[in-house]
């Protein structure tokens, strides 16, 4: 089963806004998430 078929998502899941999360690695815990995300914020 895929992860689409897995999570319910449909072709919308494809339109979501996540790239911002495209230098992360994958694999990357919560830690290294947060701390991309962390360098990446405009204060």
């Amino acid at each position: 089963m895929s992860d689409t078929a897995e999570s319910g998502g449909s072709d919308e899941e494809s339109d979501r806004d996540d790239g911002h999360l495209e230098d992360v690695d994958v694999g990357a815990g919560c830690t290294e998430i947060w701390e991309h995300l962390a360098e990446e914020r405009e204060d």
